[in-house]
Order: structure tokens, then C-alpha cells, then sequence
């Protein structure tokens, strides 16, 4: 069943109107007609099961059947991925939210081999924003993770420090038993930052300033790829949290 994301205000009694791209979708792409049931989500964690009642020439709308069970994870988790090289961000952000990223940080950290000017930063982004969308779509998920502007190791560090857990793996910790022991205590509907390093790991500094602020684990004995890492740690909370 296909799904799509409409705003709040797109959504009155028990009758739901699609507007935008979506409405040349549905028409010429998927070529759905009146009576096609569909999932809409109004990004705000409300999720309807709707049939299509009429396909108008720039709006198409849809009778309310009834509410469906939301699939946002209890916990908020956010990705802070050290920008990499080529087009591995793309994979990396629609496998995040596959996996349950409630938004992504791109950080251009000191080890990085791709450097952004604001302008290709911006378009970058408006690109990564565009494929969270449609993995959203395709994952049934309740809200479009954000996908935020590029920062500093220090700008991204800042911000995540409001969150209650912040998780750093890194290639030259050894043990699981830290891992473990970290995991149990994290508690359902907790805020949780997830830092992973680019190509050429984490700067010297980095690590420096993330001791006593994050909890430095690592995830086994075996050196994963920065495209790797984090969907490793999305994937251990998914099992630790979801019910």
C-alpha cells in the first residue's frame, strides 16, 4: 500500500485532500483510480487509512476509513554522519530512515575528504531532504526525519548536548562489555545522538573533546565503514527500544 505525507490543515472531518507533486503521482505514475485504498501521515504522527474518492485535475481527494498505528520509534535519535565522499550520503540517509532516525546532522568533521562551500552544501541538502521523503514514504513511516544543515564537530556537538544520551563508536575501543552495559540503561522515549566519524576517523581533538561529554563505545572487533557504523547503531537500538 502506497503512502503519502500531507500537512495538518490538508485534513478536515473525515476527508483528506492531496495537493503538489504527489497529485501527478498518483494520476500518471501509479495510475490509481477512485476506490484505491491508501496510507496518509500528516507528519505530526497521525497516520489514516484512505480510499481515493475523486482524481481532480490539480487535487485529488480521499475519504478518512480510519486512524492506522503510528511506526515512529519511542526513542528520538539522531544521526550526527561525518560527511563522505561520493554519493554515500544518499545511502546513508535512506537507510537511517528506514531504520528509525528522527533526523540527520551532516558534520564536517576535520578528517573529511569532502568539502562543501554553502552553496553546494545547501543544494546537497535539499537533495538528502528529498530522499528521506520518499524513504519515509516506502518504510510506512509517520514523519519525514529532518535533514539538517551542514555543521562543525563543535556545532554538532553542541546541539546534541541536550540530548540524554550521546553515542561515539570508535574504531580504537575494544570490548563490547562498555557497548552492553551503555544500551541497557538507555530508556525508552529517551533523546539519543549517534556520532560516526567519515572515511578517515575521528580527529585526535574530536575524540579529546567528546571524553566526559558522550559515551565512547565500540561495536566489535571488526573495522566497519563510515556508511556502516551508524546504521549498525540505529539497528542495536531498534532491537533494544522498539516493543
Amino acid at each position: 500500500m502506497f503512502q503519502f505525507f500531507v500537512e495538518p490543515e490538508q485534513i478536515e472531518d473525515r476527508k483528506v485532500t492531496i495537493i503538489g507533486s504527489d497529485v501527478n503521482h498518483i494520476k500518471n505514475v501509479l495510475r490509481m483510480n477512485p476506490g484505491t485504498q491508501v496510507r496518509v501521515s500528516d507528519n505530526e504522527g497521525r497516520d489514516f487509512l484512505c480510499e481515493i474518492r475523486a482524481i481532480q485535475q490539480e487535487q485529488i481527494l480521499l475519504h478518512i476509513i480510519k486512524p492506522c498505528e503510528g511506526t515512529e520509534p519511542s526513542a528520538r535519535i539522531t544521526l550526527f554522519q561525518g560527511l563522505p565522499k561520493g554519493d554515500k550520503m544518499e545511502w546513508i540517509i535512506q537507510k537511517a530512515v528506514e531504520l528509525g532516525a528522527s533526523e540527520i546532522v551532516p558534520v564536517a568533521m576535520q578528517n573529511c575528504v569532502v568539502k562543501l562551500d554553502a552553496k553546494k552544501a545547501e543544494h546537497k541538502r535539499a537533495r538528502w531532504q528529498a530522499i528521506a521523503e520518499s524513504a519515509a514514504k516506502q518504510s510506512k513511516r509517520s514523519k519525514i526525519p529532518e535533514i539538517r544543515a551542514v555543521c562543525s564537530f563543535q556545532e554538532a556537538a553542541a546541539y546534541a548536548g541536550s540530548m540524554e544520551v550521546r553515542l561515539l563508536p570508535y574504531e580504537q575501543e575494544r570490548g563490547m562489555a562498555h557497548t552492553r552495559e551503555v544500551f541497557e540503561k538507555i530508556q525508552k522515549g529517551a533523546s539519543i545522538g549517534i556520532f560516526i566519524g567519515p572515511e578517515g576517523g575521528f580527529a585526535s581533538k574530536e575524540i579529546e573533546a567528546a571524553q566526559g561529554n558522550m559515551e565512547i563505545i565500540s561495536l566489535g572487533n571488526r573495522i566497519l565503514r563510515t556508511e556502516t557504523a551508524g546504521l549498525a547503531v540505529l539497528a542495536m537500538l531498534g532491537y533494544a527500544l522498539e516493543d
